[in-house]
């Protein structure tokens, strides 16, 4: 689960099964019980239907984990940690950042902080689309050194200047209306 979206679909379908749940979190679901095999089969079926995975194997959960909290971090927290990001996840987790590292990059084929980069550009585009900060007040909310590295890194990832992109907005918003 790395959405809220997903979180209510997760609780929906505990609730068809009768399934009660202690905790139910971006990426996490704590039964109250142990599953038989039948109802772990049918939770697997139903999430399934909705494109959700039900994850057994612990290296899975654990990048899960990294995903959902670097997510939730980055998309649904006012303020981004004041700390590195390896020790907030880290800290969070409760593992080693340098083993938590290399088996996401083992399992997912990208490093963590490449993850980062990309929600962090996400994140960009959403800001720059609300159009309520500038460049400089984006790259400090989001710790960049500089709204030229932030301008720099959005460049590489996406292919086009913050600026350039903005436009993009405002051009297919003039199109829809003239429609």
């Amino acid at each position: 689960m790395v959405s809220l979206r997903c979180k209510l679909v997760v609780k929906d379908v505990m609730h068809q099964l009768g399934l009660q749940h202690t905790t139910l979190d971006l990426g996490m679901v704590e039964t109250m019980e142990d599953l038989t095999p039948t109802q772990h089969d049918e939770l697997k079926a139903n999430l399934l239907k909705y494109g959700l995975e039900l994850l057994d194997d612990k290296r899975s959960i654990l990048i899960e984990k990294v995903k959902s909290l670097i997510i939730d971090m980055i998309h649904y927290k006012e303020e981004l940690p004041k700390v590195t990001y390896s020790d907030y996840i880290s800290q969070k987790l409760g593992y080693d950042y340098t083993y938590l590292a290399n088996v996401f990059s083992e399992v997912k084929g990208t490093t963590i902080q490449q993850f980062i980069i990309l929600h962090k550009i996400e994140k960009v585009k959403e800001l720059l689309l609300y159009d309520e900060l500038n460049l400089t007040q984006i790259a400090y909310k989001l710790h960049y050194s500089s709204g030229a590295h932030l301008s720099n890194q959005f460049k590489k990832v996406t292919g086009l200047t913050p600026s350039f992109y903005k436009q993009l907005k405002h051009k297919r918003t003039t199109n829809l209306e003239n429609l």
